[in-house]
């Protein structure tokens, strides 16, 4: 067998109160996919931060090509020839592909133009299918993803990190992308390739290394792993791999959307005559690509946003545009961005789970709050949800993401919600936090509450939803119900195409 190009010896990395990084062994050969899997907090981030320079290890040693490495820095790990391919990438989107890759070269004079050559030379080497003259802005989440692994090779990574590539990509993004790093695999190059997604790991990867609380817990060939034993590893118990929705018993109407149109923050058209119901009991799954309208409709819905035309009806009487009003109405919002918008970071778990009901009775004194109710409701709310904390009075931004987004799932889903507007519910989230936060919600549409759930994650929307639609450049197409659609009619949807 071959020598590894990259191993890893004893790292451990520490941080206050936790070791990230536990006497961590790995190898990463030649000409190989090595997926590297774990749940939020395995250590994963942590590991992935020493090999590009982020972070230096406490203990142990790396090696590359058999010689002892010391990374100082992302400069530094590019030229050793270790790259990375971040989850989001980092690009300018106002400059060309050629401007942005040619940032940090250094070429002396019009570095964009020298660097064409380079760009359109390794494109066609690897199938990357990259335009050197395309403005960013224009350019598609899985185009974006291919500019980043054209600059890593531009530095001539040998060794390349995939940071979940595929967590905003449509079914056949995702699939272009799998045929380039089958050609980065053949021209003999490493690749780290991290995801939640165990189908794809088992599709794309020779190799799965599994960590669990900083620690290996596990190493196996690809081949010879089923998804079951993936997920067992990581999380330590069983999973069930089958469709969670139960046949549903449905209600009358929740809420109507009828001819709905909104404009963005920027002035422009987002939403273009959208048309719906969701009734009592029912999840509508809405999936599409960042940026066609999902945003805004949400908004609309949580009263966060005026609609230009239209009209939205809850339970036959049209919604309030004030988000507290709504709230009282029956209407719940687990927004997108749990720090930015669901929980206040800086205030402590208690505080936030009081946040909706903070001026009512029990919480509420009079104009002063309650201090026992409200630590009696917090410990019992951290309880019912099992929310990893050391303490109620923790400030929440020192939570882990799946615990955050448990933070907000308790006080949203406190009492009997009518509608659960849902987005994004499970990104970055672990299998077991996953779990936990899909059973939470079908929970409710067994009490009766409607769903909608937006997501770019299309095996969530086909696991849980009654109904499915797509959001394309404002328009909704659709609801179909979800027996008569598959990840690729709805992955062709997403992208203007035809069911």
């Amino acid at each position: 067998m071959a020598e590894p190009l990259l191993q890893l010896r004893g790292i451990t990395k520490r941080f206050p109160g936790v070791v990230a990084n536990d006497r961590v062994d790995l190898e990463v050969y030649p000409g190989e996919v090595l997926a590297l899997l774990g749940e939020n907090g395995a250590g994963k981030s942590t590991l992935i931060s020493i090999l590009y320079g982020l972070y230096r290890p406490d203990e142990g040693e790396i090696r590359l090509e058999g010689q002892p490495i010391q990374i100082a820095s992302p400069r530094h790990a590019l030229e050793l020839g270790i790259g990375l391919v971040p989850q989001h990438p980092l690009l300018v989107g106002r400059h060309t592909v050629a401007e942005n890759l040619a940032l940090g070269v250094g070429a002396p004079l019009f570095p964009a133009q020298r660097i064409i050559p380079q760009i359109t030379r390794i494109s066609r080497a690897y199938g990357l299918q990259v335009d050197p003259k395309a403005q960013v802005h224009t350019l598609s989440p899985g185009e974006k993803q291919r500019v980043e692994i054209v600059r890593s090779l531009l530095g001539g990574a040998r060794v390349l990190i995939l940071d979940e590539p595929t967590s905003v990509l449509t079914p056949q993004e995702a699939e272009a992308l799998f045929g380039v790093m089958r050609e980065l695999r053949a021209a003999g190059r490493s690749l780290i390739f991290i995801s939640h997604k165990l189908e794809e790991v088992l599709g794309i990867a020779d190799r799965v290394v599994v960590l669990r609380r900083g620690k290996v817990v596990g190493g196996v060939a690809a081949q010879e792993a089923t998804k079951a034993q993936l997920a067992e590893l990581m999380v330590g118990r069983s999973v069930s791999f089958e469709r969670k929705r139960q046949a549903p018993s449905l209600g009358g109407v929740v809420l109507e959307v009828e001819g709905l149109a909104a404009r963005s923050a920027r002035g422009l058209e987002a939403l273009r005559g959208v048309s719906f119901q969701l009734r009592a009991g029912e999840v509508l799954g809405v999936a599409g690509v960042a940026g066609n309208g999902q945003s805004e409709l949400i908004e609309v819905l949580s009263g966060l946003r005026k609609a230009s035309r239209g009209a939205v009806r809850l339970e036959g009487q049209p919604i309030s545009a004030n988000p507290a009003q709504l709230f009282k109405a029956g209407v719940s919002h687990i927004p997108e961005d749990r720090l930015g918008m669901g929980t206040v970071p800086s205030m402590n778990v208690a505080e936030n789970l009081a946040l909706r009901e903070y001026d009512r009775p029990p919480l509420a004194r009079g104009l002063l709050l309650n201090p026992k109710a409200l630590e009696a409701q917090a410990r019992a709310q951290v309880r019912e949800y099992a929310v990893a904390t050391p303490s109620i009075y923790t400030p929440t931004r020192l939570l882990s993401g799946g615990n955050i987004q448990k933070v907000i799932l308790a006080r949203e889903l406190s009492g009997h919600p009518k509608l659960i507007l849902a987005v994004h519910p499970t990104y970055g989230l672990d299998i077991g936090a996953t779990e936990q936060v899909h059973r939470v919600l079908l929970e409710k549409t067994y009490q009766g509450a409607a769903v909608l759930l937006v997501s770019e994650d299309l095996e969530e929307i086909l696991s849980l939803s009654d109904q499915v639609a797509v959001l394309y450049h404002g328009e909704l197409k659709g609801p179909f119900p979800v027996e008569s659609v598959t990840r690729e009619s709805l992955g062709l949807l997403m992208t203007g195409g035809t069911a």
